[in-house]
């Protein structure tokens, strides 16, 4: 009765450790519980039962094979990160969310750039294709002619476009040189689409940065941007 008990206990390991990786936003170690979870329920699976549940355990190898294969992948794609002084100092800084990999895949998206002094980089009410990160520099924010606030580095351009499908809230003009990242807006949706962790932790970051500047902008400023309509972002592609 005993021996029994003791391995069902494996069963409940196995759920237990399928619960825990769910929760978890890093892919490798959710995987690396998933093949945990598998060998609990290989062992559940096999004596418990009056007999063993060879379909059950066979699909459980299988799963357990597919994540090995997976991590594997997930390994070697980590080795192959190299960064720039700037983008660790940017990995370190603003991205520590994402994994290096992770971060790797975004910024081979992107272009870095220089803006000169007096360069417009969005126009209030007209299309914006790229969504932009000032690395050095500071721009002039306008609405209405009037300018609203002033952006350096570590701050989003074009984010609220990006979040809406609308057109750009602003203009934003370069008041000195500036040195920025500018990803397409079509490549980074689709490297979110395929990467859901990446896709949280964008989400969040973005977010973070525009109630920043909503908190620094002018008070009339503040009423023409709604918040909560704009981090409304699980909408229907295409809509």
């Amino acid at each position: 009765m005993e021996h029994i008990i003791s391995w069902q206990l494996a069963g409940h390991l196995a759920s237990v450790l399928t619960m825990v990786a769910y929760l978890l936003k890093d892919i490798l170690w959710l995987r690396l519980l998933t093949i945990l979870s598998c060998f609990a329920g290989i062992a559940f699976n096999y004596f418990v039962p009056a007999t063993p549940l060879w379909t059950v355990m066979y699909w459980n190898v299988l799963f357990a094979i597919i994540n090995i294969v997976q991590i594997a992948i997930i390994i070697k794609e980590r080795a192959d990160v190299h960064f720039s002084e700037e983008e660790k100092e940017l990995h370190d800084t603003l991205f520590k969310n994402f994994a290096p990999f992770e971060f790797m895949k975004l910024m081979r998206v992107g272009k870095w750039l220089e803006a000169k002094q007096g360069e417009t980089l969005a126009t209030e009410k007209k299309a914006l294709d790229n969504v932009m990160l000032i690395y050095n520099g500071m721009v002039g924010v306008e609405q209405d002619g009037k300018e609203v606030a002033k952006l350096r580095d570590g701050n989003f351009i074009g984010e609220v476009s990006f979040i809406t499908e609308g057109m750009a809230s602003a203009t934003v003009r370069a008041l000195m040189p500036t040195r920025y990242i500018a990803w397409p807006k079509a490549s980074i949706k689709a490297l979110l689409a395929r990467n859901p962790s990446m896709r949280f932790a964008m989400q969040a970051l973005l977010s973070t940065d525009l109630s920043k500047k909503l908190m620094r902008r002018a008070p009339s400023f503040h009423g023409k941007i709604d918040l909560d309509a704009i981090l409304k972002t699980d909408k229907p592609e295409g809509k």
